[in-house]
């Protein structure tokens, strides 16, 4: 392998005209700005000649909790995925995840590759040890290095560099039609092939999934409601960069099935992020005028040296267009080169301690790639485990690039670094080279913090936490706090909250200093940020001056405030807010547009956070006390931002992006922000930020724009299309429909779709609006009643919504153990009118069209058969489709979930009690032998029906109190480091 021979260069790739390798695209020159050299002194590190030996510890993020995908869910797999991501037959019940084969497989690969290492003439030597922690976490699995410095750390760099870690699994939803001919009852080939193709190319591992349950929510009222989803799944497992790399081309290729073609065109990925805009807000613009979409591929690409054998890396400046037309595609290419010749590029160097990146890079990528879309700025960060601090800066405005920087050095200040050092150990005390090699891999497992020994000294790096973790496993050590020693943790905070932490004559650190006998020194690092290094003679002292310097650290809470109501809330002569903040000890900081840069600025800059509230840690609880008093001089429709997310197929975005005109309309109505994902990302969750109660209307209005439909298939019988042909029905029932309840209805009659005893069917289409979902259940029981009125007793073969069972004493007497109060007789099925539960209307819809799917002829036992899920449950029978498919009829993808329709309406606690006989809500259910065919229900005198659902509780968007979340800071300690 060319693990060391391929490193690559990073100073080589920073040259004068990085990114901006094709001139013909009439770029402008890069406006540079002076690199900054590194400033104080380097991160500790002991002394040592050059062939001094190390130890070194370190974690292996296999992702060893990802589960794979339930048996009874899988339609078609890639080649041997099944076998890697389930548990063969004779594994025990409850066999953990980690067990799967496809995580005991990388951990042997592992230990092989360490084997190799350890056999070869380098001078180093590497053991793997997979444990599972003290704290009932998943397995964890450390590699320690033994060797001199330069080959550990570049063993370090190849053994991350060639390990799948960071395993995660992607979703793709896909409409069923597009991947199978339902009429004939099987798989298109060329989709299974697609699949197998892009698994091989990518090196993943894809399954195609039956529907799944999807909420139904009421736009204005929020209430929820459980439907079967018409969409499959493509499930997608693999490393980060692979999967991310196979969704792009499965969303292509459902792009194509529609009809739509695919062009590339060739863009550098440092200027990616700056087209883009600020939240995308340049590509939605484009895509929105012309009907396109654009797919750009992973920022980070160039951190990750792993590639799964036999693949393929996406090649990083191609980004594919999709459209209608060829000449859409090219009216989008003409939008994006504009942009691209106006962009004035501003460029800077930052140097941060080179274990952060590390850290950054395997734990804090998504915050990253936060700070990238909402500044526009590309952050180019060194190879993973390549020892170098430079990181790069390239944004389109200064304000953009030091919005971007502060941002990334508050998150590199989450993490600590320290040392424990012996001063004049004994000899005969040292522990054998084997001992330190199970410590430092035990102090890893149990703490996640990174740990290295070189005879006199432990160096830690990690979180907060996980330092702080490993300290005190190493307080527990006999041959390391028998001897002198000295402990010194350095603590990493911005330059603007130095005079904050010390106090007036740096009061604050010296009375810590004095009473905890520690020493505290204040080390400048570079132009953002300083070091706080506090050093101690033994453990308690570490521990308690720590503690109070963590506690003088300022947490923070910031939310948005128009600026019209500032000089309100601030006061004459500021006497109302010097109130407020001497009544709460909290300092309260008001920025207005010119402090954000001047007026004409993007609208979105109206809508970040102006106010910040800022207090020592231990004062963290007064910051919401702050944030309400101030908010309740804001008038109602300006009151606190909050978020509600609304879903929408995600292929629909398309039609949504088209009226963005009417969207921005309605986005200054109600003073709120929608936000669309990325292309990339295929989410359905659009976002609506605003004042709290002005939210739920604006998310009601644009639910509003989304139609949707529901179908509900009907046994042909004369009497009702008599009554659904004739002139009351569609001149009276039809309007009122429409006009009360806000769902029209039409009649199709059916010759094709069939039911059981071989009826044709009639079919009435329900259109609405998503904000006027809730009315669909009423706009049903108002034409069964009329159903009644005329005498009509309609057979339902498909779409029957399920009414709550109403809430009478008598089915509550199972839950009490009395000789005089009986049991409930378990309800069976008669021809009496009731409403089918929705387990069983699923049923009936998978029986009348996805078990044409099965061939039972050719059936045979599957050896799916013999497998088990991740998730501990057992399978029946599975459905088979193509070669490797599941032989499982659909029937057993939506039933298993069908609903909650065994769920006990008494039993709110979330907790399914044990059956019995006598439980009407029990699992077992009887069928009519003739196909499952149900009465369709007839609303009768008594029965509960509600309107609408209550509104469903959200998180209400307000930010986080801890002072973790928005400095980097843990909150305040009471009690032992966890």
């Amino acid at each position: 392998m060319n693990k060391l021979a391929n490193m690559r260069h990073w100073p080589e790739r920073m040259s004068p005209n990085f990114g901006m390798s094709r001139s013909s695209m009439g770029m402008p020159q890069i406006m540079h700005q002076p690199k900054i050299a590194p400033q104080g002194p380097p991160p500790i590190s002991n002394p040592q000649p050059p062939d001094a030996m190390i130890h070194y510890t370190f974690n292996v993020h296999f992702a060893s909790d990802l589960a794979g995908p339930d048996t009874e869910d899988i339609l078609h797999s890639t080649t041997d995925a099944v076998l890697r991501w389930t548990h063969p037959e004779d594994a025990p019940d409850d066999v953990p995840v980690w067990q799967l084969p496809v995580h005991t497989q990388n951990v042997e690969n592992l230990r092989r590759r360490c084997e190799d290492f350890t056999n070869n003439p380098m001078p180093i030597e590497a053991h793997v040890n997979a444990t599972t922690p003290k704290n009932g976490r998943n397995q964890v699995v450390t590699v320690t290095l033994s060797g001199t410095a330069d080959c550990v750390y570049k063993t370090r760099e190849t053994i991350l560099n060639e390990t799948p870690s960071l395993m995660r699994c992607t979703h793709v939803d896909v409409d069923g039609h597009l991947v199978a001919d339902l009429t004939e009852g099987r798989l298109k080939p060329s989709v299974t092939a697609f699949l197998d193709e892009v698994s091989k190319f990518c090196g993943v591992d894809i399954f195609l999934l039956g529907p799944k349950l999807t909420p139904l929510e009421d736009g204005l009222n929020g209430g929820l409601s459980m439907r079967r989803d018409q969409r499959w799944r493509v499930a997608i497992y693999g490393d980060t960069i692979s999967a991310e790399h196979a969704k792009s081309r499965v969303l292509i290729k459902i792009d194509q099935l529609l009809g739509r073609i695919v062009d590339a065109v060739q863009i550098d990925l440092s200027v990616q992020p700056l087209l883009c805009g600020r939240n995308r807000k340049n590509i939605k613009h484009i895509e929105s005028a012309t009907n396109t979409a654009i797919y750009f591929p992973p920022c980070f690409s160039h951190a990750y040296g792993y590639c799964p054998p036999g693949a393929l890396r996406r090649n990083p400046d191609e980004v594919f267009i999709t459209g209608e037309t060829p000449e859409a595609i090219s009216q989008a290419k003409t939008r994006i080169h504009q942009i691209l010749t106006t962009i004035r590029l501003f460029v800077k160097d930052v140097t941060i301690a080179m274990p952060k990146i590390d850290s950054i890079l395997l734990g804090r990528m998504d915050k990253v790639r936060k700070i990238m879309e909402t500044n526009s700025v590309f952050i180019m960060l060194p190879p993973l485990a390549s020892r170098q601090g430079t990181i790069r800066f390239q944004g389109p405005e200064n304000l953009h690039v030091e919005r971007a920087i502060r941002e990334l050095m508050s998150l590199a200040g989450q993490f600590y670094h320290a040392s424990w050092w012996i001063n004049q150990p004994d000899p005969r005390l040292l522990p054998s080279a084997q001992e330190i090699r199970a410590l430092l891999s035990d102090v890893c497992a149990n703490s996640d913090a990174d740990i290295a020994f070189d005879k006199v000294a432990f160096t830690l790096t990690g979180s907060d936490e996980a330092v702080k973790e490993a300290l005190q496993v190493l307080s527990d050590i006999k041959f390391v706090t028998t001897v002198q020693h000295q402990i010194r943790v350095k603590i990493e905070l911005a330059n603007e909250h130095k005079e904050f932490v010390s106090g007036k004559k740096n009061g604050k650190i010296n009375k810590i200093m004095s009473h905890c006998n520690v020493q505290i020194v204040f080390d400048n690092f570079g132009e953002y940020n300083f070091n706080i290094d506090v050093l101690a003679h033994n453990y308690t002292s570490m521990k308690e001056g720590l503690t109070l310097v963590e506690q003088e650290m300022p947490a923070s809470i910031s939310f948005h405030v128009p600026d019209q109501y500032h000089k309100r809330i601030i006061g004459i002569g500021g006497q109302h807010i010097q109130r407020i903040m001497k009544k709460h000890s909290v300092f309260v900081k008001f920025s207005n547009a010119m402090d954000r840069g001047g007026m004409g600025r993007d609208d979105d800059d109206s809508r970040v956070d102006n106010v910040i509230c800022r207090t020592p840690a231990r004062n963290a609880q007064n910051l919401e006390l702050v944030k309400t008093e101030i908010l309740e001089m804001v008038d109602r429709e300006d009151s606190e931002i909050t978020t509600q997310t609304v879903n929408v197929d995600r292929l629909y975005h398309r039609q949504l992006l088209a009226r963005l005109p009417e969207i921005e309309v309605l986005e200054k109505k109600y003073n709120c922000k929608i936000s669309f994902p990325s292309t990339e990302q295929a989410s359905d969750e659009v976002t609506v930020q605003g004042p709290q109660w002005q939210v739920p209307m604006c998310a009601d209005e644009f639910l509003g724009m989304v139609p949707d439909k529901h179908e509900v298939v009907l046994e042909h019988s004369e009497p009702l299309v008599k009554f659904l042909q004739s002139p009351e029905f569609l001149q009276d029932i039809v309007p009122k429909l429409k006009s009360q309840h806000e769902v029209q209805v039409s009649v199709h009659e059916n010759t094709e779709d069939r039911a059981a005893d071989a009826a044709p069917t009639v079919t009435l289409l329900w259109a609405f609006t998503r904000n006027n979902a809730g009315g669909l259940r009423d706009a049903m029981d108002f034409l069964h009643s009329q159903f009644a009125t005329a005498g009509i007793e309609p057979v339902v073969i498909k779409g029957a919504i399920p009414r709550p069972r109403s809430d009478t004493f008598e089915e509550a007497l199972q839950y009490f153990d009395s000789k005089i109060l009986q049991h409930v007789a378990a309800p069976v099925a008669t021809d009496a009118p009731a409403t089918p539960t929705f387990g069983e209307d699923l049923v009936r819809e998978r029986s009348n069209i996805f078990d044409r799917l099965r061939k039972p002829g050719s059936m045979s036992l599957s050896f799916l058969d013999r497998r088990k899920n991740s998730s501990h449950s057992a399978t029946n029978s599975f459905f088979k489709g193509s070669a490797n498919v599941s032989k499982t009829s659909l029937i057993s993808i939506e039933s298993s979930r069908s609903f909650n329709a065994d769920r006990n309406p008494w039993n709110d606690s979330g907790v399914n009690l044990p059956d019995d006989d006598n439980n009407p809500w029990g699992t077992s259910r009887v069928f009519e032998p003739n196909g499952l065919i149900h009465k369709l229900a007839i609303p009768m005198a008594g029965d509960s029906t509600p309107r609408h659902g209550t509104r469903h509780s959200g998180d209400s968007g307000r930010p986080s109190t801890s002072h973790s979340t928005n400095s980097g800071y843990p909150g305040p300690l009471s009690g032992p480091f966890r």
